[in-house]
Order: C-alpha cells, then sequence, then structure tokens
C-alpha cells in the first residue's frame, strides 16, 4: 500500500459515503470513484466530466465478493475466468444482476468488472467495505488524466477529494473483454 495512512483511506471511503467523489490512482491512469449505490453521486459524476449516462461505468473491487452482488454468474467456468486474472488489470462484461441500478449498467444488460490489484485502489475498496464505481479522471472525450495536475486542469472547481499515490505500470488503461465471447472490447 505503500504511505497512504489508514486515516486517509478512512476518509475518502467516508467522503464516498456523503455521496462525494474520490479522485485515486488506478493501474494507468486516475480514477474518479463514488458509491455505485448512490444515485445522486452518480448524477454529479456524469455532470462533472459531461459524460452521458447511457455508457454505464466500470465497478471496481479488492476481491470477487465485492462484486457478487452486481453480476449474475451462474457458471462456475466463466467465474474461474475471471478468477484466472484477478486481482489484475482486466475488466470483464459480465451478465448483470437483474437488480443492479439503471445508473450503473446504462443502456447494457451486462456491467464492467474488475478485482483491482492496484494497492491505493484495492485498499481504498476495503475502506469503503465495497465495490467503488471507477471512471477515468477527464472531461468526456478528452485523455484520461495521468497526474493530479491535469485532475486540477480538468476539474478546477475544487468539487474532488483525492487519495495520493501513484499509478501503476501501465501505459493505457486497462484492457476489457467480453466474458461470454472473449472478444477484446478495449
Amino acid at each position: 500500500m505503500g504511505c497512504i495512512s489508514n486515516l486517509r483511506l478512512k476518509l475518502a471511503a467516508k467522503q464516498m459515503y456523503e455521496g462525494k467523489l474520490v479522485a485515486y490512482p488506478t493501474e494507468a491512469v486516475w480514477g474518479l470513484g463514488c458509491d455505485p449505490l448512490n444515485p445522486r453521486a452518480i448524477s454529479d459524476l456524469l455532470d462533472l466530466k459531461g459524460r452521458t449516462a447511457t455508457k454505464g461505468f466500470i465497478l471496481i473491487a479488492a476481491d470477487f465478493g465485492q462484486i457478487e452482488p452486481f453480476v449474475d454468474i451462474a457458471s462456475e467456468q466463466l467465474k474461474g475466468k475471471l478468477l484466472a486474472c484477478w486481482p489484475g488489470p482486466v475488466t470483464w462484461i459480465v451478465p448483470m444482476n437483474p437488480q443492479t441500478p439503471v445508473w450503473l449498467r446504462g443502456n447494457h444488460d451486462t456491467i464492467a468488472v474488475r478485482v483491482t490489484a492496484h494497492p491505493v485502489a484495492s485498499a481504498l475498496c476495503k475502506a469503503f467495505g465495497g465495490a467503488i464505481v471507477s471512471t477515468s479522471a477527464n472531461l468526456s472525450g478528452l485523455p484520461p488524466a495521468r497526474t493530479q495536475l491535469k485532475i486540477r486542469c480538468y476539474f478546477p472547481g475544487g468539487k474532488l477529494n483525492f487519495l495520493p499515490g501513484a499509478i501503476g505500470g501501465l501505459d493505457r488503461p486497462t484492457a476489457i473483454f467480453d466474458a461470454l465471447s472473449g472478444t477484446k472490447l478495449r
């Protein structure tokens, strides 16, 4: 986990519980996260990024149990396929639990999920006690931020809370695969 303190993690988790947005490092870029079950936080995130709600979001977690409530994976073979890559920098599009809120899935009947190996992102999920929304820290259509300074340039209004740390070693955002077909989408 490096130099991140438990106090900072608890504060970031508390901010998410309060419906606030948190910027944090991920495997390749800075992410913006919030409580996935808070529609007001999701709305604030969409407004901040200038993003359409139809795209849906990625959920990241510290372990499979944190994303399990959002997915519908009856096949042990499919679950094994996911777990073989996790924790790690692979995002999977999977069948969703029918109870998953529309604001997370957009216009899809699937949901994007990842069990992250990034120490700060994983620690944030553990401190929060569940999966969190993870979207790149950028205005829609612009390159994802790789530094806190770039985030502050994109979002100068001070509406973000920061969890310090370093991004991981990837040059590009994590790969995304369709879990049923195996097709690489990004």
